[in-house]
């Protein structure tokens, strides 16, 4: 089995030794290297080459938002998995929107972020539909019009079907449960989420949900 390579993003020391203490002792988990600043990832990342970066937000030089989107920007992007100390910061929204794949919080008991690590380098986004919930409810705001407007001029591209997949993404659903619900089989959803990507030009499931939310489908489910 290949571990999955990890590298560490935070400007606190002993966040970092924490983190690289716990990971240490998983045998499919490899630490490549760490950075106290988002103005080292891209040199660290050509030169380890990591599976997930755990980036953490405010950082003195380069913030962990401004290296995730030019991470995510990259044709061999790793995945980004946010540390953070809330559960719904704005900055957190923003950095979800420009890539990461999800967040954890710093406080999350250590079997949790090695399993969100192993999530995310399987290509499942770090985001229950609860914290998906709260986190979209955090996003609306005075332009929520605009932002609906744009949402809905994005989503015309997509047919019935695959609409249907993108709401129940925003749900919160896994690809199996998105299956039974909508009478297909787990290979054609799999298809489907990845055609929407493609055609909005989207990184991940978690913008597909954000996207679904702002454009309102989420609302117009829940009244039928």
């Amino acid at each position: 089995m290949t571990a999955i390579r990890v590298l560490l993003v935070d400007d606190d020391p002993l966040v970092r030794a924490g983190l690289s203490f716990m990971m240490g002792g998983a045998d499919d988990i490899e630490i490549v290297g760490e950075a106290a600043d988002g103005a080292e990832v891209e040199a660290l990342v050509d030169r380890t080459r990591p599976d997930v970066v755990l980036m953490d937000i405010r950082m003195p030089a380069v913030d962990g938002l401004t290296a995730t989107e030019r991470l995510r920007a990259r044709a061999d992007a790793p995945q980004v998995v946010v540390l953070t100390t809330f559960h719904a910061d704005e900055q957190v929204l923003r950095a979800l929107r420009v890539g990461a794949a999800g967040f954890v919080l710093k406080d999350t008991p250590p079997a949790e972020i090695l399993a969100a690590v192993r999530r995310v380098a399987a290509g499942d986004p770090v985001l229950s539909p609860t914290v998906t919930r709260q986190l979209m409810r955090h996003a609306v705001g005075t332009a929520a019009d605009t932002r609906r407007a744009r949402a809905r001029e994005r989503l015309a591209v997509l047919n019935d079907r695959e609409r249907e997949v993108a709401v129940a993404v925003g749900r919160g659903l896994a690809n199996a449960a998105i299956a039974t619900g909508l009478f297909m089989s787990v290979a054609t959803v799999k298809t489907h989420v990845s055609r929407i990507l493609a055609k909005l030009d989207l990184n991940n499931r978690v913008q597909i949900a954000l996207l679904a939310y702002d454009a309102g489908l989420l609302e117009e489910e829940q009244e039928h």
